[in-house]
């Protein structure tokens, strides 16, 4: 059963908005968004996310939590960044960070929030990296050295945009590029300006309406670049036990 109908009623009611300020605050027709609360029509999946930021909510659970029964002031705030991810653990409750391998790239911005497309990916523990959900994302071209073409990027979920800091470095999922890493260089009110490390690349603006996800950099896993490589379990083990034996020296070299 969709709740979206009861949802949107609800959540104006909450704020005490008519039908017309909400439509006006969504851009869209009041003849449109009245279907949307009468239930004669469900909206679109472009126009879910246009609900789920105005509200601040999710459309997980715009669309299947009856809110109306829910303490929504206990959730999660997403801000612009409004998907609630699941966090598995392994036998020994470590959290389990998922490979985007370079193959399944393209999909992920299709996948990010369907729970089958993340259980399918490759998972591994890594608990000397501390508590937050992270994901491994793959990265290409020269634009931030030292990490090399088909590396791979280890990121921390950032839920709430007030958190990214300047000069620190994320990669940023967005509607219209992808995956993308770089440096963060100036936040602005409607956008972020990044910045390559590689200074033969310009800086750009990222329009925050345009941002899906942030993952904040945690980890680097390099390779050589010389040699063939294919993303099985076996080369995945590899590489993360050879992060943790270098991230081990560091901290003895302390």
């Amino acid at each position: 059963m969709l709740y979206i109908s009861d949802n949107l009623k609800w959540l104006r009611g909450k704020q005490n908005l008519s039908q017309q300020e909400v439509a006006d605050g969504m851009a869209l027709p009041l003849d449109r968004y009245k279907k949307y609360e009468y239930g004669k029509n469900t909206p679109p999946a472009e126009t879910l996310v246009v609900i789920s930021r105005y509200y601040h909510i999710s459309i997980d659970l715009l669309l299947t939590v009856d809110l109306r029964k829910t303490s929504i002031d206990n959730l999660i705030r997403l801000e612009d960044n409004r998907i609630i991810l699941p966090i598995t653990v392994d036998s020994k409750g470590n959290n389990l960070i998922e490979i985007i391998p370079h193959k399944a790239q393209a999909g992920y911005l299709s996948g990010y929030a369907d729970a089958e497309y993340i259980e399918n990916l490759q998972q591994i523990a890594l608990p000397f990296l501390g508590s937050g959900k992270m994901r491994a994302f793959p990265i290409s071209g020269d634009s931030m050295p030292p990490h090399t073409n088909q590396s791979f990027i280890v990121g921390k979920y950032v839920e709430n945009l007030g958190e990214i800091k300047m000069n620190k470095t994320y990669i940023l999922i967005t509607s219209n590029e992808g995956i993308t890493y770089k440096r963060l260089g100036n936040k602005n009110d409607d956008s972020l300006t990044v910045v390559s490390d590689n200074l033969i690349y310009s800086p750009y603006e990222i329009k925050l309406s345009d941002i899906i996800e942030i993952w904040e950099y945690v980890c680097h896993i390099g390779r050589d670049d010389s040699k063939p490589m294919t993303l099985d379990s076996e080369t995945i083990k590899g590489m993360f036990l050879e992060l943790k034996k270098d991230i081990n020296e560091m901290k003895q070299d302390k």
